[in-house]
Parts: structure tokens; sequence; C-alpha cells
């Protein structure tokens, strides 16, 4: 016995129902079998997958909440052709599974995005040293996955008002960008279309990538999320700033990791012209040699200017990362002044003054004449 002769035994034995009833009760037994049928056969998948690989796992689990809908719509489809409708109620049941086998597309074609990009994302590591190759690709994935999300939506919601006869302009409108319709939206939406395109740009020209060190409206953070219209950069305090993606497009900032991690930092001290500029110069190279922040790749003291009473010393060491620049800046500047403070006072900024000692002796004249 098939399933459809089991539709039509079930629907004989509730004959004394009314028409609506009985149509209710095999919509409801239709969706319950779906739903029991997809759970034994969901159960028996994720046991045979269970020892398989990551991948095999994942693609079952993500495939749950569409293969359930495609067997409850399948279910509802053998229930009509049995159930006792008017013309009017076959004819909205159909648009209404037309729409759910619509809406379905789109969550299977969303659904194997995620999949696709998620396996080809496996090969790259963001937690490396060098994760410039890693930077890049995820970038460029994550920005055209959610363009194509977005594109998926729009197709599946132009779809499913093209089903619709009382409204299929705006569904035709919405797929071509033409008509009043396609006007009005294409004005309303425009910030929104500028950030898709400029989303588009940036992940095929990638000015910054996910984990890039930024300098941006005078703060300094890391790129933590792209999204299809705005860009979230994390802080060095742990603040969110939220930019649009145009303004990547249009307006300048600082990619301090643009080819690579590595960096040169920079610090300035003023000390005495009596300050020992060899000396000095050993005592950081000393410095650097025992941090292991320092690459080992560039390492300079240079006096860079005078100043009236001071000379400037310009230290120069690099790392390979932005915030380990930031540490060994900060390391360099604790242990040089200690150095100098023990070692060498007289290297520290003094104030000299010469006294006047004509004005000296009027001074001490006036005194003595008011005694």
């Amino acid at each position: 016995m098939t399933l459809h002769d089991i539709f039509i035994a079930i629907g004989g034995y509730l004959g004394f129902l009314p028409n609506w009833l009985i149509s209710l009760i095999l919509f409801a037994l239709a969706i319950a079998l779906g739903i029991f049928v997809h759970r034994v056969a969901f159960a028996i998948v994720t046991r045979i997958v269970s020892g398989m690989d990551l991948f095999w796992r994942s693609l079952v689990s993500r495939t749950h909440g569409p293969t359930r809908f495609a067997i409850i719509i399948l279910a509802l489809g053998f229930a009509a052709r049995v159930a006792p409708l008017t013309p009017d109620q076959a004819e909205l049941l159909k648009q209404v599974l037309l729409i759910g086998f619509i809406v379905l597309l789109g969550w299977i074609a969303k659904t194997a995005l995620h999949i696709w990009t998620t396996v080809y994302l496996r090969r790259f590591k963001l937690d490396a040293d060098d994760n410039l190759l890693a930077r890049k690709h995820v970038t460029q994935t994550r920005i055209l996955r959610r363009v194509v999300e977005l594109v998926i939506l729009l197709l599946t919601v132009a779809s499913v008002l093209m089903s619709f006869d009382g409204v299929r302009q705006y569904g035709v409108s919405l797929l071509a960008s033409a008509g009043a319709a396609g006007i009005v939206a294409g004005l309303a939406l425009q910030p929104l279309l500028k950030n898709i395109f400029a989303g588009i740009q940036l992940a095929v020209t990638q000015p910054i990538r996910i984990d890039d060190a930024l300098l941006v409206e005078g703060e300094w953070g890391n790129v933590e999320e792209i999204t299809s219209t705005y860009v979230v950069l994390r802080l060095w305090d742990w603040r969110r700033l939220i930019l649009p993606l145009s303004y990547f497009i249009e307006k300048p900032f600082q990619n301090w990791t643009r080819e690579e991690s590595a960096l040169i930092g920079t610090v300035m001290i003023y000390l005495d012209y009596r300050a020992p500029v060899t000396v000095i110069r050993e005592k950081v190279a000393e410095i650097a040699k025992a941090t292991p922040l320092w690459d080992g790749r560039v390492l300079a003291v240079q006096v860079t200017d005078f100043r009236q009473n001071t000379m400037e010393l310009r230290i120069l060491a690099s790392a390979r990362t932005s915030p380990r620049v930031f540490d060994l800046r900060c390391e360099v500047r604790e242990k040089l002044v200690d150095f100098l403070q023990r070692h060498h006072p007289e290297a520290l900024p003094v104030v000299r003054a010469e006294a006047d000692k004509t004005g000296e002796r009027n001074t001490a004249r006036a005194l003595a004449s008011a005694g």
C-alpha cells in the first residue's frame, strides 16, 4: 500500500465529518508523519556520520532544517491530492505550497553557501603569527558570502511576490530594478546599495582585512567583523567603532598590517648634551636582545635633533605585530630610563641658569641700606 492509498483510506474512515475538518485532520497527519519520518531518518544518518570527520557531521547538522521542511511540503502535497477541498481552498493550498517550495530553495542555497565557505576557510588559520594569507581569504570570503546571501534573499522575496498575480509587477521590479517601484526602492535603498557595492569592491581590492590593525578617526584597533554594510573595529581598550563600508573607499585611513604584520616602533627621548650616546646605543642593543618582543630586524639609535637645552634621541625597534611593537617601546623606555637614573644621572635633562653678579651686589647693598 502506498502513501497515497493510506491517505485515501483515512479520508474514507472520516467520511462522516465535515469536509473542512477532514482536510485539517489529513494535513495534521501529513505534518506529523513528515516530522516522524524526518526524525527517524535524521537519527540514522547522524549515527552513520558520527564516526566521520567534522565536515560530514557539520553537513548533516546544517541540513536538519531544510530537509525537515522539504519532507513536510512533500507530505502536504500527498494530503492535498486526497483532501476534499473546494476549488478556492485547493488554489490557496497550491499557493502556500508554491511559496513554501520557493522558500525551501532559498534556504537550501543559503545552507549550501555556508557549508562551502566553511569548508573553504578551514585551510586558513587566523591565529598564526604570519596570517596575511589567511586574513586575505577570510575577508574576501566573508564579504562575498554576505553579498550572495543578500542576493539570495532578494531573489527569494521577488519570486514569492511574482507568485501572486496582484503584486507580480513588484517582484519583476525587484528583480529587474525597473519601473516606478524599482526606482523608488532604489532611491530608498541608496545607502544600503552603496555599502553593498563598496563591500564588493573591498572584497576584490582588500584595502582592509579581518584582524588588520587600523588607525581610523584617531583611534587604533583591529578589524573584528566585516558585514555587508559596516565594519566593526575592536579598539585597544575593547570599545567597538562601527563604520560604514563606504568609509574605507572614500576616506583615508592607516593600515598597519597591509602587506605584513611586522612594524617598526619609535621611542623618542630627550637628554642632556652630556649624555653618552655610544653607551646608550649599546644599552638599547642589550635591552632588545634580551626581550622576546624584538624580531631582530631593525634596531637603531640616532640623534635626530638639538633643542635649546636638550638633544633628541630616536630609537627604532621592530616586532612581528603591532601589539608587540607597543609593548617593546614601553619596555625600552622603562629600562633605558632606569639605566640612566642609576648609572648616568648627568644625562637626564637639567635646567641651567647663570646668576647676574652685578645684580646680586646691588640687591645686597639695598638690603643693607634698608637695615
